[in-house]
């Protein structure tokens, strides 16, 4: 397993951010595992967190699958999303902007609805998971009108499970179809792939969760992308 991976899931985990048991999702779905990116609300947690999102960055820069000018974060988690890795960004050499947007235009001091600096170049946008894709296809749009262009994004866990009800299930996960539609890198720090590899690594922490498994794989044999 990936050493920066696996050490994201160790992390998530032991943050109580990511949880195995009973859960439903948004989708109504039961499911085995839970991952809630708003309980990184500590700053210890959050800067930890920022600099897992740098260095995927940088490394998936590194091997030719992303290049990128500057970071953008959709209102409202990617705000902090964005900011934060700038930061870690600049501690790990690469001193970049950002900006994110407000839900509604702002009509009076520098008014308008991107706060930060200007949209320019190659942009990457920064979220926590991508579920419909509604604040991707917003993010891209702001970015395509700024005369900018949006070359990935970047999120902390892909679920890989496809879209849509029971009875009539996409092919594409959400990601995928982001992918898909705009031709653009779907960056994570980890996927649902590397929960099963951290399952089976032999990890003291993995075989707290290790009798999950079993649902896992149900639950990836049924929604699985």
């Amino acid at each position: 397993m990936d050493p920066l991976r696996q050490a994201f899931v160790e992390f998530a985990l032991q943050a109580g951010v990511l949880r195995f048991g009973e859960f439903v999702t948004k989708a109504g779905r039961k499911t085995p595992y839970f991952f809630n990116a708003g309980l990184f609300n500590r700053g210890g947690l959050l800067g930890k967190l920022a600099r897992f999102y740098g260095q995927t960055l940088l490394a998936a820069e590194k091997a030719g699958h992303i290049g990128f000018d500057m970071l953008f974060g959709p209102a409202y988690k990617g705000i902090t999303l964005a900011s934060a890795t700038a930061v870690a960004l600049a501690e790990l050499g690469r001193d970049v902007p950002f900006a994110f947007n407000r839900k509604e235009a702002k009509d009076h001091g520098e008014g308008g609805t991107i706060v930060g600096a200007s949209l320019s170049g190659r942009v990457v946008i920064l979220d926590d998971v991508i579920t419909a894709g509604t604040s991707v296809r917003d993010s891209v749009d702001l970015i395509k009108a700024s005369g900018a262009t949006a070359t990935g994004v970047l999120i902390a866990l892909d679920r890989k499970e496809r879209a849509g009800p029971d009875d009539a299930l996409s092919d594409r996960s959400a990601a995928q179809e982001i992918a898909y539609r705009y031709g653009m890198s779907v960056l994570a720090i980890a996927d649902l792939d590397d929960l099963f590899a951290f399952l089976d690594s032999g990890s003291p922490l993995a075989s707290e969760v290790a009798p999950y498994r079993a649902a896992m794989a149900a639950y990836r044999a049924r929604y699985g992308a």
